[in-house]
């Protein structure tokens, strides 16, 4: 008789770290990892220095939170920007500067993109992301994030740096399972850094376009 295989809480949050890990040591070309013990918790919230969340549903609902020490936000954010070539003397040196959360930004995208993938590949369901929110966030604030999941399980995962810098993952999703009714071949995962490729080639599009209609306006005002 053939084993039925359910896949619970923990096996999807394996995934999850597995996407972050993935990704950002790919991104930043130095290593991320994370702890094999897991933490549950009774609610997520954003913490300083630095949160980031994102939003899923579809098969099943849930939250990701990545709550950032001002040192591993900048570790990551100059590790990626190094390897994208960008001179060290035109790094920002503060952890709550724009280009910082629009780079962690981007990495969120990116691993929960990655996440996604796995979800539908391995699952066999599909699940839908909005665009993550950053907040830069003093020692005195924490804000708690509503799920509005109706049976919510959440856990904390603690993440590390090459430099041993620590940020923290924080999971939530309605408590449910996959069973596993037949054999199924999962499509291998697509390269991370194809992933990556493409997400850098579609930013910088987003910026030529920019400087493009800059351009063209200075243009228009000087009667050229």
């Amino acid at each position: 008789m053939k084993k039925t295989k359910v896949i619970t809480t923990e096996d999807i949050l394996l995934k999850l770290c597995q996407s972050v890990s993935t990704v950002l040591t790919s991104a930043t070309q130095s290593n991320v990892t994370y702890s094999a013990m897991v933490q549950k918790i009774t609610k997520t919230t954003l913490k300083p220095d630095f949160g980031c969340f994102v939003l899923f549903d579809g098969g099943f609902s849930g939250l990701v939170v990545i709550n950032f020490t001002s040192q591993a936000a900048l570790e990551v954010y100059g590790n990626y920007m190094r390897s994208m070539g960008m001179p060290e003397e035109d790094l920002a040196i503060h952890h709550n500067a724009d280009e910082v959360g629009d780079v962690l930004g981007e990495l969120m995208n990116q691993l929960v993109g990655d996440f996604t993938n796995k979800v539908r590949k391995e699952l066999q369901t599909n699940i839908t992301q909005n665009q993550p929110k950053m907040l830069a966030i003093n020692k005195q604030v924490v804000l708690s994030v509503d799920t509005n999941l109706e049976r919510p399980q959440a856990r904390r995962v603690t993440f590390s740096t090459a430099k041993n810098n620590i940020f923290y993952l924080e999971f939530a999703m309605d408590k449910t399972e996959f069973i596993q009714m037949e054999e199924f071949e999962v499509q291998p995962d697509e390269s991370p850094d194809a992933i990556i490729e493409q997400a850098t080639a579609s930013t910088k599009q987003r910026s030529d376009n920019k400087t493009e209609n800059n351009n063209q306006d200075l243009l228009d005002e000087l009667g050229i």
